[in-house]
């Protein structure tokens, strides 16, 4: 399951650079179109990576939520990649359709919230900066800044995006776990096993503990990719 992160933040991250790349053409470089594009950018990534974790993440709820041993999840999910004139719906898709609606508009989401926070802590730091007392390091601040700004929109950016698309992951996990069929009538049972039916308190179950693992990782994510992007150009 660890080896399918790199090539799921890998789709992503060129979906996202793809996307600024689009804009970059943009002779009035509007911060509107930079966004569009991004977003764009973020859900064609997260639809293509959706083909992607799918079926990886059917062999980790079958091992973890249904008790199946992870060779014979595996050969399950391997087996029925492809339909056969035995299997006419293919269960190693089991759960696609919520899983595009978890990791598409989701995604495009989480590029978007990470490009505005991004713009708008660098404005507002440009403006602190002008007020810097004279002698102060420059080059420190700078560096500073390459670090928190990238850290703390990408902490931004994945609470905005799991607060979109958590629902969708939650009502994923129940369908290939087995314990429903359908998207809507799985969000429905979801909310009827809630406390006092509260849709928001059912389809929001777990979503401090998605968060604890997530922000931490959207933020260390995004610091590499501007990491590596700003050596990329410097060598260019």
């Amino acid at each position: 399951m660890i080896g399918a992160v790199p090539v799921q933040n890998a789709v992503l991250m060129t979906g996202y650079g793809y996307g600024k790349r689009w804009t970059d053409n943009d002779e009035e470089h509007n911060n509107n179109n930079v966004l569009l594009g991004v977003f764009i950018g973020g859900t064609i990534g997260g639809i293509f990576q959706s083909f992607v974790m799918s079926p990886i993440e059917l062999i980790k709820v079958s091992q973890q939520v249904v008790g199946t041993s992870v060779s014979k999840a595996a050969t399950s999910v391997v087996s029925g990649l492809l339909p056969s004139s035995n299997n006419s719906k293919s269960s190693a898709w089991r759960g696609l359709g919520a899983t595009l609606l978890r990791d598409g508009i989701p995604h495009g989401v989480w590029f978007v919230s990470y490009e505005f926070a991004k713009v708008e802590l660098t404005k507002m730091r440009n403006g602190s900066n002008n007020n810097v007392m004279e002698g102060d390091d420059d080059s420190t601040t700078t560096t500073q800044d390459e670090i928190a700004i990238p850290m703390l929109s990408g902490a931004f950016a994945a609470t905005t995006a799991w607060g979109v698309g958590y629902p969708f992951d939650l009502i994923k996990t129940r369908i290939q776990a087995g314990k429903s069929v359908g998207i809507v009538s799985t969000a429905r049972d979801i909310v009827k096993e809630s406390k006092d039916g509260r849709a928001c308190y059912g389809l929001y179950r777990g979503f401090g503990l998605k968060l604890l693992r997530s922000i931490p990782a959207s933020a260390i994510g995004f610091l590499t990719y501007e990491t590596a992007a700003k050596a990329l150009s410097s060598r260019g």
